[in-house]
């Protein structure tokens, strides 16, 4: 179809699905080309672009004094139809004047609409683009065409599969749909989203193809019949087509065959209104599918336009009229044959005054102008840069020497510098641009087909997906109004494995594709408070992973505590220590003129009491929490105490050793080296010793309160560590020396002739104080925290109690209850 102008705008249309074509050549004559399938729904897109010329046309404010004309032709869905035709298109050649001997023929076109197909789109912009003639598709979708260093002058009105690709997951993910069927067609148009839909499905919401098959092309049922046993068998609910009509009307043959039902179908641009599978016979399998759409848009007029095609009675080429053979088919009628043809039996002649409203035809559906809308984007596209261009100021252009082009000078590759620059607002509403790869901004409907209880089908819209200003794609769904095909009318569950609950990680199935997954918990210590978390986060320091895994709780504290069974026992065995002490020396400050006590050196006793009743109340040092100033004081503290009492009992025992030699002959010069001064000298020595130990300990390494996560990981157990081990030894070593030291001493004294020899107290006292020290070391070196405290805290104590009980108790025994041994004369067995 051919119409005059200034400029020539060219269109590539399948108005013809099939082809005879047995030997394909440039130089084929149309006699030798038979283009069969008369396709409505692919002449109504080649009228809309005709309809859009028009339209300018009558505009006065677009290309003024400019008239566009155009150059229509069929591709017949075959590859070689339709590279012949840009050839002629970019050449300026037709069919009809090829063997004229003037050459005359329609001008060349300074821009082309179409092709349809993505593969006859890389082809025809392969070596069209050589020529720099722009190319505007309204239907090729491959992300390859992208490609601006192998296709600088293509540009499309429709997004590319990268975008529909990516469109897709986003639904996917709305629904929670990781495990997913991909079937593709054998052409650039399905292998190339192949090549991305695993990477960007895995990349974007961690999903993964349960497989993904090439449909063939041709009849080829054993491959088929594969493919829908594979999906048959597959656990993937959700089955994404890339694929052609023609591909889908087999396969969905197959399918019906085999009965495959309860899959969840998403369909591609390309087939997604596709009225021939909308039938009865297949929507209890297709029912519910949702599919990415091209972007509606509204075109006033076209319909009347449409109406008013008529064909040219006077147009004798019979052959490549598109409107005539439109009319045949619609009518099914011919117009009078050439000569060397006759009109078949029971066929009526056509007369071209046919009422083109009185039929039922698809070719007047303008209801849901889907490519149409494209195509009128494409062509208003073409008009605008068009327009920019004529109204360049001289010498103020974007050319050579700042100029400008005109109609008589003008060069497609011209046009393509204002075409990357174009920039519009459709009537409907939608901004038309291309970015610097040719591409439209990107916007698809949301298709859904709803199977009505009558038995009927309609293709309802459901939502939107486009690019936002943050270059992610953006999807509005209005989930409400999706028809699910599915007893309980709820989005079905496509998953490989079952989500990872929170206190759970994702590990891999071996040999299995990323989302086929074990559910491993987490390890003590660690924790995920996610849904399908990769790993397990280590809780913080002074935290442990709860029983669930779910989250961090606090570490339990553990110390030798007050509140305890355990503190509460050794606290109050502390006490009642102090209080015995305090009893005693009060007994003994009460009886102090008696014999009982004055004999046994009573001042010696006043102060082995004291520090007594401090050994008993340095133990509650042990209890509590630890802190700095406790654990300073607490070993200071009990080694000064300990030393006080034992230096105490050592100078008691040799105060007793000297009164027995004192009592031979020429003993008594011996007493003036223990009188009281000495006594009191001696004590105030020794402990200082051990004060000055205290002291170099505390100065050089200090013990301090530390938080131990050895002994349990889930507990903190506050201990108090020593500092320095030498330190700490020193200061043990120098009690023992006294306590050794005092009890050989007392043992050598124990059989004294007197009738209540101290001496034999003392020894038992140390043998006592000894016997419990000696097994205090490997018992606190073996105890783990607060047990160390309280092996150390029992040390104490019963080694206190134990030089109390043994020295003071019978004493004791016999002021109170035997008076009448607390004499002189009794004391001394006379």
């Amino acid at each position: 179809m051919h119409k005059a102008g200034d400029v020539i705008l060219g269109g590539l249309f399948e108005v013809h699905y099939t082809s005879v074509f047995p030997e394909p050549t440039f130089t084929t004559e149309p006699n030798q080309l038979s283009c069969q399938g008369f396709d409505p729904p692919g002449f109504r897109h080649a009228m809309t672009m005709a309809y859009a010329i028009d339209e300018i046309n009558k505009n006065s404010n677009l290309l003024r004094n400019v008239t566009l004309g155009y150059s229509l032709y069929d591709n017949c869905a075959t590859l070689v139809i339709g590279f012949s035709a840009a050839l002629s298109l970019a050449s300026g050649r037709d069919e009809q004047f090829l063997f004229q001997e003037n050459c005359l023929g329609t001008l060349p076109v300074l821009g082309i609409v179409g092709d349809s197909f993505s593969t006859f789109s890389i082809a025809t912009s392969d070596v069209i683009g050589l020529f720099k003639l722009p190319i505007v598709s309204y239907f090729a979708t491959c992300s390859c065409l992208s490609d601006r260093q192998r296709f600088p002058s293509f540009f499309r009105t429709i997004p590319n599969d990268a975008f529909q690709v990516r469109a897709m997951i986003q639904i996917l993910k709305r629904f929670g749909w990781t495990w997913a069927g991909l079937l593709v067609s054998d052409d650039d148009y399905g292998l190339h989203v192949a090549q991305s839909f695993q990477s960007d499905l895995a990349e974007s919401i961690g999903g993964c193809l349960a497989y993904s098959e090439i449909l063939p092309w041709g009849d080829n049922p054993a491959e088929l019949k594969r493919i829908v046993d594979l999906m048959r068998k597959s656990t993937a609910r959700v089955v994404i087509v890339f694929a052609h009509q023609i591909h889908m009307i087999q396969l969905m043959e197959e399918v019906v065959r085999q009965n495959v039902t309860g899959l969840q179908w998403m369909a591609s641009e390309a087939w997604t209104a596709a009225a021939v599978l909308q039938t009865p016979r297949l929507m209890p399998y297709l029912g519910g599918t949702l599919g990415i759409a091209i972007r509606r848009g509204e075109i006033s007029g076209l319909k009347d336009f449409l109406l008013r095609v008529r064909p040219d009675l006077n147009d004798n080429n019979y052959g490549h009229s598109m409107v005539r053979q439109f009319w045949e088919f619609t009518f099914q009628c011919r117009f009078t044959p050439p000569p060397e043809g006759w009109v078949e039996a029971g066929e009526e002649l056509c007369t071209g005054r046919e009422d083109l409203a009185s039929v039922e035809t698809e070719f007047l559906d303008v209801s849901n102008l889907r490519p149409e809308y494209n195509i009128y984007k494409a062509v208003y596209a073409l008009a605008y840069a068009l327009d920019d261009m004529l109204h360049c100021v001289p010498g103020r252009g974007p050319f050579s020497g700042q100029s400008c082009a005109t109609v008589q000078t003008m060069e497609p590759w011209q046009l393509i510098y204002y075409l990357e620059k174009v920039n519009f607002t459709t009537p409907f509403g939608d901004q038309v641009s291309f970015d610097e790869n040719g591409d439209a901004l990107p916007i698809y409907d949301i298709m859904n087909w709803l199977w009505l209880p009558d038995g009927r089908t309609n293709v309802q819209r459901v939502g939107v997906v486009k690019k936002a200003a943050s270059k992610y794609e953006e999807l509005t769904l209005d989930e409400d109004k999706i028809f699910w095909n599915f007893d309980s009318k709820q989005p079905p569950q496509s998953v490989c494995s079952e989500s990872c609950p929170p206190g759970t990680r994702m590990t891999r199935k071996k040999g299995q594709p990323v989302c086929c997954f074990d559910c491993v918990p987490c390890s003590e210590g660690k924790f995920s408070n996610e849904t399908d978390s990769m790993e397990c986060t280590s809780c913080p320091e002074d935290f442990w992973s709860s029983p669930q895994r779910d989250h961090c709780v606090a570490k339990k504290t553990e110390f030798l505590s007050y509140h305890e069974p355990l503190g509460i026992c050794l606290t109050t065995a502390s006490l009642l220590g102090t209080f015995i002490c305090a009893v005693v020396l009060g007994i003994f400050i009460y009886h102090r003129s008696t014999p009982m006590v004055r004999t046994n050196n009573s001042e010696l006793s006043f102060l082995l009491l004291v520090s007594l009743k401090l050994c008993f109340l340095c133990s509650l040092l042990f209890i509590g929490r630890p802190r700095l100033w406790t654990c300073q004081l607490r070993h200071a503290v009990f080694g000064i105490s300990f030393v006080l009492c034992v230096s105490c009992i050592l100078v008691k025992t040799m105060v007793v050793l000297a009164v027995f030699k004192a009592s031979k002959p020429g003993g008594g010069a011996r007493l003036k080296w223990f009188g009281a001064v000495q006594q009191r000298g001696t004590v105030l020595l020794l402990t200082s010793v051990q004060a000055a130990i205290c002291t170099a300990w505390l100065v050089s390494s200090s013990p301090a309160p530390h938080k131990n996560t050895q002994y349990h990981n889930d507990k903190i157990v506050y201990e108090c560590v020593v500092g320095s081990t030498i330190g700490f030894g020193v200061l043990l070593g120098y009690i023992g020396l006294l306590a050794i030291l005092s009890f050989l001493l007392a043992f050598l004294a124990r059989n004294l002739p007197d009738n209540f020899n101290e001496a034999k107290l003392i020894t038992f006292s140390m043998l006592i104080f000894c016997a419990v020290w000696v097994a205090f070391v490997p018992a606190y070196v073996n105890s783990p925290g607060k047990y160390a405290d309280a092996v150390e805290v029992f040390a104490i104590l019963a080694s206190s109690f134990g030089i109390l009980v043994a020295l003071f108790g019978p004493k004791c025994y016999i002021i109170l209850l035997r008076p009448e041994r607390n004499t002189k004369k009794a004391i001394m067995g006379r």
